[in-house]
């Protein structure tokens, strides 16, 4: 089990010619589910191209020697690029799964995928009994990710956690390239199976909707449904000497220091504040107790309330998109 490098709340994009069965489809989804429905595909392939654009990796390229050859460039991460994705909106229309009927007038299932198969979009095709073996090429050929029979007593309850995998297969592959680079400096725990138990727990526990890095101090950023921030510090063995190396440089108070020794703290200082005078007569009130997760190596976490201001953004809320998100009436006939 890996951890993905980002994940937020993205579209399910529901197609199918007959409106009783979209309808169903939308009850089935979790109400938390953003989606968009159409029972004309073509609608549905315009749809796609106004909102599949895949966002630009943050990534750039340096060379530390003008004189350097393409072969010896450096490429380089804006991590801030990344938690920056939560104040734009857009985010949330990104489709992220499709879910798609297979006999259709205008254009069938599969003829479907195949047009947007340049696009990262995991595809489900809902299938009849006697088109099963089609879904099977299909399946081979690339063209889906999964296949479901409608005929099946339980075909809702496991498109509901199709649609949750894929989702999260999704992100995965989005972020792997990101994940490659960030493993090798101080987000090792991006990896770690046991460290990505904590944050589904987390998730679960708290209610988060949406996940980045975040640079300084390293670890993870949350976000709920409402818009509230939470930072997941995440420390090491080695990151703990270096705590304790800068706060006696900067003459921290003794206190703070043995706390630090004894992996009894984990802080988290305002950006311009850390070991200042006036913080470190108060360092408790920056400190949390860590929690120890034990995988790849030993990881100390604590979970910090963080105010937007601190983060320079102004997110936009999911549950803010949920409100104003009506699918297209042309989806529909009535």
């Amino acid at each position: 089990m890996k951890l993905p490098v980002y994940a937020h709340p993205t579209m399910t994009v529901l197609v199918d010619d007959s409106d009783t069965f979209l309808h169903s489809l939308v009850f089935q989804l979790d109400p938390m589910q953003a989606s968009v429905c159409f029972h004309d595909p073509l609608q549905a392939l315009e749809w796609f191209k106004a909102n599949a654009g895949s966002s630009e990796l943050p990534l750039q390229v340096d060379f530390d020697n003008p004189n350097q050859s393409a072969e010896q460039r450096n490429v380089a991460v804006d991590l801030e690029r990344i938690y920056r994705i939560s104040g734009q909106r857009q985010r949330f229309s990104i489709p992220s799964v499709l879910v798609v009927d297979y006999s259709m007038p205008q254009m069938n299932g599969v003829a479907f995928c195949q047009a947007i198969q340049h696009l990262p979009c995991k595809k489900i095709l809902f299938t009849g009994q006697a088109d099963e073996k089609i879904a099977v090429d299909a399946f081979n050929r690339g063209l889906i990710d999964r296949y479901i029979k409608k005929s099946a007593d339980d075909a809702l309850d496991r498109l509901e956690e199709e649609v949750a995998a894929l989702q999260k297969a999704f992100f995965q592959e989005q972020s792997e390239t990101l994940l490659d680079m960030l493993v090798l400096h101080e987000f090792s725990f991006l990896r770690c199976g046991a460290l990505a138990q904590v944050v589904q727990q987390l998730y679960q526990e708290h209610g988060f909707v949406e996940h980045y890095p975040f640079p300084s101090p390293s670890g993870i950023l949350f976000f709920k449904a409402d818009g509230s921030a939470q930072l997941m510090v995440v420390e090491t063995e080695r990151g703990y000497e270096s705590q304790v190396e800068m706060a006696r440089d900067s003459g921290a108070p003794c206190s703070l220091v043995q706390a630090l020794e004894e992996k009894r703290m984990l802080p988290f200082f305002p950006p311009d504040g850390m070991y200042s005078d006036e913080v470190g007569q108060h360092w408790h009130r920056y400190c949390k107790p860590p929690q120890v997760c034990r995988g790849l190596e030993t990881y100390y976490w604590a979970l910090f309330e963080i105010e937007p201001a601190l983060l320079d953004i102004a997110p936009t809320p999911y549950a803010e998109f949920l409100r104003q998100h009506t699918p297209p009436l042309a989806a529909f006939s009535f």
